[in-house]
């Protein structure tokens, strides 16, 4: 029998009234993944654990390192942005070639399979002067 198998929730501070982020302990239903970098990749599966982590120094400078960093964040989010819109745009122009390109293949390939078709319908060549 197959198991399913569920992935952590990553964890987000909430943003209170006057734009601070801040800790908000959220329903855990499938585990939770902190991003603070105190326990890398450690899964928490009860509310009580994670209070307990949000209490820990390393979790409370990383709450610190975000709010004082919070206009980079946002200046990377439209950096982001423009760079994902670019890409996309990319994509598109790469698609329409690559449409294009499935054309002339199969183009081609019609022309050759009915250049060899018409070829075998014809006599062949007899070499005189190799007799």
């Amino acid at each position: 029998m197959n198991s399913l198998s569920l992935t952590p929730d990553t964890y987000a501070p909430s943003i209170d009234e006057s734009g601070n982020y801040i800790d908000n302990i959220p329903i855990i239903i499938n585990g939770l993944i902190c991003p603070c970098g105190s326990r890398r990749e450690h899964s928490f599966d009860t509310n009580s654990k994670f209070k307990l982590h949000c209490k820990t120094n390393k979790h409370k400078s990383w709450l610190k390192f975000l709010n004082q960093n919070k206009s980079n964040y946002f200046l990377k989010f439209i950096q982001n942005k423009e760079t994902i819109e670019e890409q996309q745009k990319i994509i598109a122009r790469m698609e329409i070639q690559l449409q294009q390109n499935a054309l002339t293949i199969n183009y081609l390939t019609q022309q050759l399979v009915d250049k060899n078709t018409s070829s075998k319908n014809e006599q062949p060549l007899i070499d005189l002067l190799d007799t």
